[in-house]
């Protein structure tokens, strides 16, 4: 009868873990290829990123890019880690650009193996999975941030720890040694809580960092992965000589969670007379101070593999992309490229070559989504090697933006001085002697046409020099004759009818020669007076900056 019931218990308990285990894998094998149906923590996906020392890399995106861009967003249409490493690594890896051609064809032989190998891609998921807790996100702060020192006084806990210790055994001998016991007891109380504060900020990171060990030697196994970093065991050795010491977090952090109250309350008093927490809390500290570089080993190999999962995972899911040619040469050439964050987004080709691009067109025609789709189709061509193209080439190159310019009120800078400021910026870096994409929307719309097409000329000539290659747009006609020996000149359009403006959002070569802004006041049924006044002015201006640019007096030049 006994045996039966346990039997039965196993039994359905055996149940109950291949239940959870199909249905996971189900949710994996569904979930390949798809969005992340997530909440993200752009706080602490951003720890990692804030904090690394980037300064060997070929170019960090700065704030004002990825604001430009919507590198947020970008991220998170990017975005299918497993765990909260990989979260953290691929955002690192993302506004860092840089070319390692060895670990690029390395990285595509292991994303080609989880697209065609389903078991390894689902083992490597389900490791992945048990990094998924938001304390995750906290172990890069054991090797980054600077851990608490113990106070100068700290050897009291250590002969309060040992008096607790000679009374209890005394007690046994002499009972009157259990008030003694009880005193020391009150005094440790006292301390054990004030620790609390400083436990409070290991008690998350610490378990994971356990947690991560433990998946990456797991994941190490697999000799495909191996390749990432053959020499990652001595770090795993390394970070396991602390291991039982952190094991006490992990059982601390696992009865805070469940909450068994009796158990608790036992062991609460345990830690509370022989002062457990501060002892083994500094001790850890002080090792994992000596083991930095072995724990960031381990971080980023987990990471980068996560990574390479997402990565496969993007590529599923997308319609048309390509890998792309990234050369010495000084051509940037797309063919059918796409806005990776437009639905269903008409596609575009393009050959910058010796001349950059001077862009014309109305308002919403497409104009500053053409420019960001090419800045972010280079920005992930170099870092996860993923273009939304059918094909695409271009040099390594370093990306600036003047896209997305406002006000700094705080610090009491308009409009215009914030866009000079960043334009300032790019003329710095086009003399670098690297090869520089700068993207530029609308320059110098915040001040008056004769000095925006004045300032605006001289620095877009300038900028085109050294091998740098431009994308801008802009509304003043002006500027393209100025510039047509620097810049070849393309436009979009629209088609205005009776009562409605249609927009194809396809790439034109030329200046924009139609103008259709007072006919859209016209069918937005403004006042007929008005219409008709505005076109009439129009006309006078054409009139007089055609007699100018004959007679050679351009007011603009």
């Amino acid at each position: 009868m006994i045996k039966d019931i346990i039997f039965q218990i196993e039994y359905t308990f055996s149940q109950i873990k291949f239940n959870r285990k199909r249905e996971l894998n189900r949710k994996l094998k569904e979930s390949f290829g798809k969005l992340k149906d997530d909440f993200f923590d752009f706080d602490s996906i951003e720890k990692y990123f804030r904090k690394k020392d980037n300064s060997k890399v070929y170019q960090v995106l700065s704030d004002k890019t990825c604001n430009d861009l919507d590198f947020d967003d970008l991220f998170m249409f990017l975005d299918r880690t497993h765990s909260k490493i990989g979260q953290q690594y691929l955002y690192n890896h993302l506004r860092t650009i840089g070319i390692n051609e060895k670990k690029t064809r390395l990285n595509e032989e292991i994303i080609t193996a989880f697209l065609k190998n389903y078991e390894l891609r689902i083992s490597v998921q389900k490791e992945l999975e048990k990094l998924k807790h938001k304390d995750v996100y906290y172990i890069s702060s054991l090797f980054q941030d600077e851990h608490l020192n113990p106070p100068k006084w700290f050897f009291v806990i250590k002969l309060l720890s040992f008096a607790s210790l000679v009374s209890l055994v005394l007690v046994f001998f002499n009972p009157i040694f259990f008030i003694v016991l009880l005193g020391i007891f009150c005094v440790n109380f006292v301390l054990h809580y004030w620790n609390k504060n400083n436990l409070v900020q290991y008690v998350g990171s610490i378990p994971q960092l356990l947690r991560l060990n433990n998946v990456a030697s797991h994941l190490f196994t697999n000799p495909l992965l191996k390749k990432i970093n053959p020499d990652l065991p001595k770090s795993i050795k390394l970070i396991n000589e602390v291991k039982s010491r952190m094991s006490f977090f992990s059982l601390e952090a696992k009865l805070q969670g469940e909450f068994e109250i009796i158990v608790w309350f036992v062991f609460e008093i345990f830690k509370t007379m022989f002062l457990l927490e501060p002892l083994l809390l500094f001790g850890v500290l002080k090792r994992l101070n000596t083991k930095r570089e072995e724990i960031e080993s381990v971080f980023k190999f987990v990471g980068h593999i996560d990574m390479l999962v997402s990565v496969a995972s993007l590529r599923k899911g997308l319609e048309t992309f390509c890998l792309p040619i990234i050369n010495d040469g000084n051509k940037i050439i797309a063919k059918d490229i796409s806005h990776p964050l437009i639905f269903k987004c008409t596609t575009n080709n393009i050959e910058i070559t010796k001349k950059s691009i001077l862009l014309t067109g109305s308002n919403m025609s497409g104009k500053t989504s053409f420019i960001r789709a090419i800045g972010l189709n280079v920005i992930t061509g170099l870092t996860i090697n993923t273009c939304f193209a059918k094909s695409m080439t271009f040099p390594l190159l370093k990306v600036f933006s003047a896209i997305r310019i406002s006000d700094d009120l705080m610090n009491n800078k308009s409009y215009y001085f914030e866009e000079v400021l960043t334009i300032k910026e790019m003329l710095k870096e086009s003399e670098n002697g690297n090869k520089n994409l700068f993207l530029l929307d609308e320059i110098f719309k915040g001040t008056n046409t004769v000095e925006r097409i004045s300032a605006g000329k001289s620095i877009l000539s300038a900028l085109a020099k050294h091998n740098n290659k431009i994308l801008v747009s802009t509304h003043d006609i002006e500027l393209t004759d100025m510039l047509l020996n620097e810049y070849e000149l393309y436009h979009f359009s629209e088609t205005v009818n009776e009562d409605n403006i249609g927009f194809d959002y396809k790439l034109k070569e030329g200046k924009l020669k139609n103008r259709n802004a007072i006919r859209i006041l016209e069918i937005n049924d403004y006042p007929k007076e008005v219409v008709k006044e505005a076109v009439k002015i129009a006309k006078k201006i054409d009139e007089t900056y055609l007699v100018k640019n004959v007679t050679g007096s351009n007011l603009y030049m």
